[in-house]
């Protein structure tokens, strides 16, 4: 369904069960950064009304996932760690060019954050799946539900706005790139990496 070129090593998962911690806080920030996305959408493209309603609602459910992550960062006696830099956005949004006109550079943002919600989706499921600790997989069951619905109302928006066979093409090109980068990543404790 999702469509990703290069599934992620399984044996992330024992990362991630041993670095519970590490692995929630850069959750965490996920969230907050699909918030901030949301709302850069809405303050560079406020002409898309659309777009803009679907952001609104996407803001609020994503901080209330922030939340959620949060709340069990607190719950384990742990404090929301210190922000990293995510290796693995930092490399995907390299594909495209820099500028072209505004319908092109929404497009572009749409694709990238139409993959990053479908690698989490693929995560989240990975994790729901083979996490020993039953009641964490089931939080990441619950959460992969939305970041396919994500991914998807992406994707959508991207057909929408541009030249459906070009958008169609460029998305195949970026699923090729996300696979080279993967294939570097699956090595640590972060949602992406």
């Amino acid at each position: 369904m999702l469509g990703l070129k290069l599934p992620t090593d399984p044996r992330w998962v024992n990362i991630v069960e041993k670095n519970v911690e590490d692995i929630l806080t850069d959750h965490a920030y996920c969230e907050q950064k699909a918030t901030s996305t949301a709302i850069s959408l809405i303050v560079s493209f406020p002409e898309y009304t659309e777009l803009v309603q679907e952001m609104v609602a996407l803001v609020k459910e994503e901080i209330s996932h922030f939340k959620m992550v949060h709340d069990k960062i607190i719950a384990n006696g742990w404090v929301l760690g210190r922000d990293r830099k995510d290796e693995y956005v930092l490399k995907l949004i390299t594909f495209f060019p820099k500028g072209g006109s505004r319908t092109t550079q929404l497009v572009h943002r749409l694709l990238y954050a139409a993959l990053i919600e479908a690698r989490s989706c693929e995560r989240f499921r990975l994790l729901s799946e083979e996490l020993k600790d039953k009641e964490l997989a089931e939080f990441y069951r619950n959460l992969m539900v939305s970041e396919a619905n994500h991914y998807t109302m992406f994707l959508g928006f991207a057909r929408q706005y541009g030249n459906k066979d070009e958008v169609n093409e460029k998305w195949q090109n970026l699923l090729d790139f996300e696979a080279e980068i993967m294939a570097d990543l699956s090595k640590s404790e972060t949602i992406h990496g």
